[in-house]
């Protein structure tokens, strides 16, 4: 028993019989290649997405048959919707062709430029369900962003107002019988279906429009378009840098724990836990590195587990952390800044403490006593500047 497919209510006219003149490819716009498929086949594409329509494409009449093969592609199982009719010499022209050939049980017609070849399908549908709510002529728009200059030759003589402005896409949305009077009676060529409309006295209503909408009408068009549609192969994930700072002033009860070593004989340092600095600014710089916040939002002094914790303790968690989340820490480098303790003959230890804590992750540190200069000069504490470089695991 075969299926009869019920005559939608809905057609779209598809205009592809434009010359692209300013594209300069060759060829008739909506028939150049953005992959392995033309513009026209691309915007078919998302119009066989939408709601099931009447599917009327307007071509040059020397590519008819070239359309055809497009439009039968893109519709699948649903070919009997789709028909191809040869363009005119004008826009206004080639709608008016393919108006003729919309079915009589038709009641919405949308007209759609090709070159928008990206339009989605639910701007198609947002199109139609604004006509049947509003029974007018219905244009997506976009707001415009840029500041709009009145001009005469090279003078500025005023600003417009943008608030007052919207730039119109396609598809534009018409009841049947508004659309065709508003062509029969039309007197003058028109930049667009709706100013058309509007001539004859109708409304005209405003929907949110999209920016994959645009027109496809120059080569960086084209290109935008290219890319959109065949992003640039992803290569291999680029590394990525964190720093990290921490303070802290003597005056601490115990041992001076610092880099991952305990000095004897040394003052202590002030803090939650061991008052390492070097490690404490390890763990922001790779926190930092991996987007993972700092060492604040991480352990913070509401975690007791971490009050008087060393800098192991700190470096293994922040380590396991990174790999939870896909990280590999790849090395790290500390400079200290201190007038004590002596940090060159104890240097090559903390180095590997450190990255003993950190997985086997290469670590160096430095050390500066800045000339005396500021607190760090005076001997009232311990400053640590880390970077750290992490990569995808």
């Amino acid at each position: 028993m075969s299926t009869v497919t019920p005559s939608p209510r809905v057609a779209v006219i598809v205009v592809a019989a434009g010359s692209g003149t300013r594209l300069g490819a060759g060829a008739p716009k909506a028939f150049v290649g953005i992959d392995d498929h033309t513009i026209l086949r691309h915007c078919l594409d998302r119009v066989f997405a939408a709601r099931t329509a009447q599917v009327v494409v307007v071509a040059p009449e020397e590519r008819v048959g070239e359309a055809l093969t497009d439009a039968q592609e893109a519709a699948g199982a649903r070919r009997e919707l789709v028909s191809v009719v040869a363009g005119g010499s004008t826009r206004q022209k080639s709608v008016a062709a393919g108006l003729a050939a919309v079915w009589p049980d038709v009641e919405i017609v949308l007209v759609h430029d090709a070159a928008r070849a990206l339009a989605p399908a639910e701007l198609i549908d947002r199109v139609v369900d604004a006509v049947e709510r509003t029974g007018w002529g219905v244009v997506p728009v976009l707001p415009v962003v840029d500041t709009i200059k009145r001009v005469d030759g090279e003078l500025i003589t005023g600003v417009v107002d943008r608030s007052e402005l919207a730039s119109a896409q396609t598809p534009q949305g018409f009841r049947r019988d508004i659309l065709e009077t508003a062509y029969r009676v039309a007197g003058e060529e028109h930049t667009d279906d709706s100013a058309l409309v509007a001539a004859a006295g109708h409304p005209i209503a405003s929907v949110e429009g999209d920016a994959r909408a645009f027109k496809i009408t120059t080569p960086a068009d084209l290109q935008r378009a290219r890319t959109l549609i065949s992003p640039a192969p992803a290569g291999p994930a680029l590394p990525r840098i964190g720093v990290g700072t921490d303070v802290h002033a003597f005056g601490g009860e115990g041992a001076l724990w610092l880099a991952g070593l305990e000095w004897p004989g040394e003052p202590a340092l002030s803090g939650h836990s061991d008052g390492d600095a070097v490690a404490h600014a390890i763990v922001d710089a790779l926190l930092s590195a991996a987007g993972l916040g700092d060492i604040g939002s991480r352990f913070g002094t509401d975690r007791p587990e971490f009050a008087g914790a060393h800098a192991a303790a700190f470096l293994e968690d922040t380590r396991a952390y990174l790999a939870a989340e896909g990280w590999t820490i790849g090395n790290v480098s500390v400079q200290v800044q201190a007038a004590r303790p002596r940090f060159a003959p104890r240097r090559a230890e903390a180095e590997a403490a450190l990255s003993a804590a950190l997985g086997g992750a290469p670590v160096t540190v430095s050390a500066t006593t800045t000339d005396g200069l500021g607190f760090t000069g005076a001997a009232e504490g311990v400053q640590a500047f880390a970077v750290a470089l992490v990569h995808r695991a």
